[in-house]
């Protein structure tokens, strides 16, 4: 878990550069989690990078979730400094309708392929990717099939008795 001193410092390094991008920031989970505004997100994790008291420089995870009862999916990335072995996690909003965000390719190159399968999967339109397509569904897929708006199961199948199941 990571001190309240260290969390500050944390925001402290955001908030003197970007005032007004953080929206929401603690403790979730044992995981300090930061909630920012989409425009500024790889200005925000370059200065994390680059920031002599923070020196996130391992990406440990980017993707997509979605909340459909808000109608929103969120981007979460995870960063790591190996000196102090301290991770944060930080999560931006964007309208399910239009998923866009830039790429973070420019700070992080192994961004590239989780941006890829957050792409293929829940349809975040990565703005400067270098080659945003689909990397393990069929490229003509019309959907994105991890957004909670599919049913799981066709619903019109006829060959299924749900009593073999414990329906």
């Amino acid at each position: 878990m990571m001190e309240a001193a260290a969390q500050e410092k944390i925001l402290s390094a955001i908030n003197d550069k970007f005032e007004g991008e953080v929206i929401e920031a603690g403790m979730i989970k044992d995981f300090f989690t930061i909630i920012l505004k989409k425009e500024k997100i790889v200005e925000v994790i370059s200065l994390l990078y680059h920031h002599e008291e923070t020196k996130f420089q391992y990406l440990t995870t980017l993707c997509g979730i979605h909340y459909p009862d808000q109608n929103q999916i969120a981007v979460m990335y995870q960063l790591h400094n190996l000196s102090t072995n301290q991770r944060i996690r930080l999560k931006i909003f964007l309208p399910a309708e239009k998923p866009e965000v830039n790429t973070l390719t420019p700070v992080f190159s192994a961004a590239n392929w989780p941006e890829r399968e957050t792409y293929d999967f829940f349809g975040v339109i990565f703005e400067g990717h270098p080659n945003l397509k689909r990397i393990l569904n069929v490229e003509d897929m019309l959907i994105f099939p991890l957004r909670k708006e599919y049913p799981l199961e066709d619903q019109t199948r006829e060959d299924k008795n749900d009593l073999m199941f414990g329906r």
